[in-house]
């Protein structure tokens, strides 16, 4: 177990099943428990893991929003889609970096605070799901959490810009998960590369 943790760069975000090839719960858990007392891993919430990142200046690190959110992927074997201002920040469309993200998922909701950051798993429906993971599902959330009377120009021209060609047809396929209205902008993104 010690060598599996080392060999992993500072700031890995883990859950006990990375150890259960190597024996049994009960087993893990008390080896975690261990390398927690001294002091080689970090307990960030229940069953929630990481191996601390030092900085010389601010010392240990919080472990990043993504980290964080594959652990729990993987663990509960579900689908995850940033959403809200983390989405939009994501894309560059929005400078506050949220000390709540939220994330939708088809698994169960769920909280988990981490010194002063929130991380919200908020189960939502099939529909918003469905492009889960892709960029679109990203675009989609961000510009419904800007909201339609903010959407303008500046913000076409920067989607525009940032998102590739294979990014743009991969959002001209999943047109149909959209309201209406994104729809609308999503055709106003895409329109120039239409062939």
């Amino acid at each position: 177990m010690i060598r599996r943790i080392e060999s992993q760069a500072e700031g890995w975000v883990f859950t006990p099943d990375a150890f259960l090839d190597l024996g049994s719960r009960r087993a893990v858990d008390m080896a975690l428990a261990r390398q927690l007392q001294r002091g080689n891993i970090r307990r960030l919430s229940r069953g929630l893991y990481d191996r601390p990142k030092h900085h010389p200046q601010l010392g240990v690190l919080a472990p990043s929003v993504e980290a964080i959110a594959e652990a729990v992927k993987g663990r509960d074997a579900v689908r995850l889609q940033p959403s809200g201002a983390y989405a939009a920040n994501l894309l560059g469309l929005s400078d506050q970096i949220p000390m709540k993200v939220v994330f939708l998922t088809d698994g169960p909701s769920r909280h988990i605070k981490i010194d002063n950051r929130e991380i919200l798993f908020k189960r939502t429906t099939p529909r918003n799901m469905a492009t889960a993971g892709r960029i679109s599902g990203t675009v989609i959330q961000a510009l419904r959490w800007l909201g339609k009377r903010h959407v303008d120009d500046a913000i076409l021209s920067l989607l525009q810009q940032r998102l590739t060609a294979e990014e743009k047809q991969i959002l001209r396929s999943d047109i149909r998960y959209a309201p209406a209205w994104i729809g609308q902008v999503i055709r106003a993104i895409v329109g120039q590369e239409r062939t």
